[in-house]
């Protein structure tokens, strides 16, 4: 039993600038902004939502496969995957294009300014979802435009149930798009902002979206998340990080959680509570791949976060 993870593999290059943006653009000037900002720190980590998925599902001890286009400078993330035991199988390279890249400066206000390059992720339609490998669930997470409506459909022919997670490509699609997303996957996860952008673009109310799926789940950062199964609406408690160091993945280890307790068939009280604690541990660290621990360890978690114990 293995998950297929659709969605993108990307660089994240982080940069803090020691100083406020403020201090630097002119509001009277926004119009002709030209500005440059020192930046004495920068990191560079392995990121992309089918990354960051994989991983935290390979921490828990699951099988899972990131599925995505990347770029001929891929080797170091190819050699950090195999280093942590990760599949790369489902992983090609597409020799004319960069990996996707993320370049963000962050200040002392924590304001940040991105600048993305998508590269190689525009071409994950060239990637095709195999119905003949062994895999039971899947996820579609974030990636290019074509290659997202390509995947939702090869899943639905396959007969392979998947979550739907549009997450920051989202404002990709207009209603109709997003209707036939929801009408091909088994659940929805999206963030609350997510949530009503979601429900705007296509008129469908909480209660409509949760009608057209397994499950509907909303997550609210420090306010813990919503399941709608069912007909019944289950409150997952955020659990309180030991440090709250770098938010950035925290969604994609709480997507890795509902992979893990649908792989295994667990209850949803105890799904959202497995996702919860995922994304509490990573927000405690710098970078989206750098939390570790054994499934043994993240059990023992589980046990002193809720008082009860994972089978």
């Amino acid at each position: 039993m293995a998950a297929l993870i659709c969605g993108s593999l990307a660089y994240d290059t982080v940069m803090v600038y020691p100083g406020r943006f403020r201090d630097q653009i002119l509001a009277n000037k926004i119009h002709m902004l030209n500005v440059s900002f020192m930046v004495p720190t920068l990191r560079r980590y392995f990121g992309g939502c089918a990354g960051n998925i994989a991983y935290n599902l390979k921490l828990v001890g699951a099988e899972g496969h990131a599925m995505g286009a990347v770029g001929h400078d891929f080797r170091p993330y190819r050699e950090w995957l195999e280093f942590n035991g990760m599949s790369s199988l489902y992983v090609r390279v597409i020799e004319d294009e960069y990996t996707a890249q993320a370049y963000i400066t962050t200040d002392l206000d924590d304001n940040q300014i991105t600048a993305f390059h998508p590269g190689a992720m525009n071409r994950s339609h060239l990637l095709s979802v195999p119905d003949d490998a062994g895999i039971s669930i899947g996820i579609l997470a974030p990636d290019g435009r074509e290659g997202m409506v390509m995947h939702a459909a090869q899943f639905a022919r396959a007969g392979i149930p998947f979550i739907f997670d549009p997450g920051q490509a989202l404002p990709l699609f207009g209603g109709q798009d997003l209707e036939a997303f929801i009408d091909q996957a088994s659940w929805v996860a999206v963030n609350d902002y997510e949530g009503q952008l979601l429900q705007e673009r296509t008129g469908l109310s909480t209660r409509d979206l949760a009608g057209r799926v397994k499950a509907y789940i909303v997550t609210r950062g420090a306010e813990g998340s919503l399941i709608h199964t069912d007909g019944r609406t289950i409150e997952v408690p955020a659990v309180r990080a030991a440090q709250v160091v770098d938010p950035t993945g925290c969604g994609d280890a709480y997507r890795a959680g509902l992979l893990y307790g649908l792989m295994r068939g667990i209850d949803w009280e105890t799904t959202g509570r497995i996702a919860s604690l995922l994304g509490s541990i990573k927000i405690a660290t710098v970078g989206t791949q750098h939390h570790s621990f054994t499934p043994a360890e993240f059990k023992e978690r589980f046990h002193a976060a809720y008082n009860y114990r994972l089978d």
